[in-house]
């Protein structure tokens, strides 16, 4: 990526600084002036009490800035503008290969495992991402993206906006790059997902859900420092998420139908491109929950809907308040539909996983397993792509127990 408005641009830090007579009334000081390399800002002034937001209207008033003290009845703040996204426009299977020899030593190869269940029951394979090194499947795009970035990005450093695994991945891959990581994190996640982004280095910003779903919409938060790697609606995070695609096809070439948990919509859109380029006729859908399937209505309106009835759940991994207009542009033409099961079913998916294979998936992770369990995508062969398995032990145990 060039460092511009489409990367360099997408969020940057907000400093304490004080303005020379470039911008009137606020300090008549001079000051030696500095540039904020060429990217936009607004500058939120409070006097006495009162706040007043600023718009820098040429580099020339962008560059009279300087790092001095402020005066004690003034504070301005900079904050860059948000970035504007790059146009949408599909993930290639060329740029799918390519993040395949990107991140190739930064992931793990994830097997597919059987789910021997009987003759009255779908074929079902089991994608394992709970094998990567994060336990999710997010440190593929996260590798990716990060791994896209220029190096005046790297400099500024990394932030994100994650329930949990975007966090761990988007962190994980900063820390071998070298690169520091800022992470606004749903603070209803679960400890054990905050606990791993703390111990891979990042620095945590908590904030409800709502906030952190308005701050995804807005691609700013303040305080977030550096280059904005968004966890869904980022072509290369979502290229990165395409890999998976060709590991299943390489793997099973006779899979009929491939179902993932949808959150944001990142991971069915890159596994969907890569599935749906090699092998037009398979069918891709989508699993959410009962207490937030907005992909579900969206589908059956046939555009972008918000999912007004949403609850908080232990599914905190899927499922969204709304589909992203983006995302939406995206996905409606690469998925067959979304199954909505319930949390019981979802509660019966993790026990059976643990019971057959012993492996241990969260709630996300668990989607698609039930919804394959429906029988609403066919009898198979179905792969259900075990996105994560980042939960706390104990809140596991209660939920299988019930």
């Amino acid at each position: 990526m060039h460092d511009g408005m489409s990367s360099a641009a997408r969020t940057s830090s907000a400093d304490r600084i004080n303005i020379d007579r470039g911008l009137r009334g606020l300090s008549r000081r001079a000051a030696k002036t500095r540039w904020i390399h060429g990217i936009p800002f607004r500058l939120r002034v409070v006097r006495n009490g009162v706040e007043r937001i600023l718009r820098a209207r040429s580099k020339r008033c962008q560059s009279r800035i300087a790092r001095q003290a402020v005066p004690r009845a003034v504070c301005v703040t900079l904050l860059t503008m948000p970035a504007t996204p790059e146009p949408v426009r599909p993930i290639a299977l060329a740029e799918i290969r390519a993040a395949r020899e990107r991140i190739a030593h930064t992931i793990v190869r994830t097997p597919l495992v059987r789910l021997e269940m009987g003759p009255e029951y779908p074929e079902i394979r089991l994608k394992l991402e709970t094998l990567q090194a994060i336990n999710a499947y997010k440190l593929r795009g996260a590798a990716n993206a990060v791994a896209m970035l220029s190096e005046s990005e790297r400099r500024r450093g990394v932030w994100t906006i994650s329930a949990g695994n975007a966090g761990q991945g988007v962190a994980y891959a900063a820390r071998i790059a070298g690169v520091p990581c800022t992470v606004v994190a749903i603070e209803t996640a679960p400890a054990a997902k905050l606990d791993r982004m703390r111990a891979l280095g990042a620095k945590l910003i908590l904030v409800p859900y709502a906030t952190a779903w308005k701050a995804l919409d807005d691609r700013a938060y303040p305080g977030a420092e550096g280059t904005f790697v968004h966890p869904f609606d980022d072509h290369q995070f979502i290229a990165g998420h395409g890999t998976m695609g060709l590991e299943i096809l390489e793997d099973a070439p006779d899979t009929a139908a491939v179902i993932a948990s949808i959150g944001g919509g990142g991971l069915i859109t890159g596994v969907g491109s890569a599935l749906k380029a090699l092998k037009p006729d398979i069918k891709i859908w989508g699993a959410e929950p009962e207490t937030a399937a907005p992909v579900a209505l969206s589908l059956a309106a046939g555009s972008p809907q918000a999912f007004k009835d949403w609850k908080a759940s232990f599914v905190d991994g899927a499922g969204g308040q709304s589909v992203f207009p983006r995302m939406w542009e995206r996905m409606k033409s690469l998925i067959d539909g979304s199954i909505v099961v319930t949390l019981e079913e979802t509660r019966r998916a993790m026990r059976l996983m643990a019971e057959k294979t012993r492996v241990i998936s969260e709630g996300a992770g668990a989607l698609p397993l039930a919804a394959a369990l429906t029988g609403k995508a066919g009898r198979g062969p179905i792969v259900a792509i075990v996105s994560g398995g980042n939960i706390d032990l104990q809140k596991f145990s209660e939920l299988i127990s019930t």
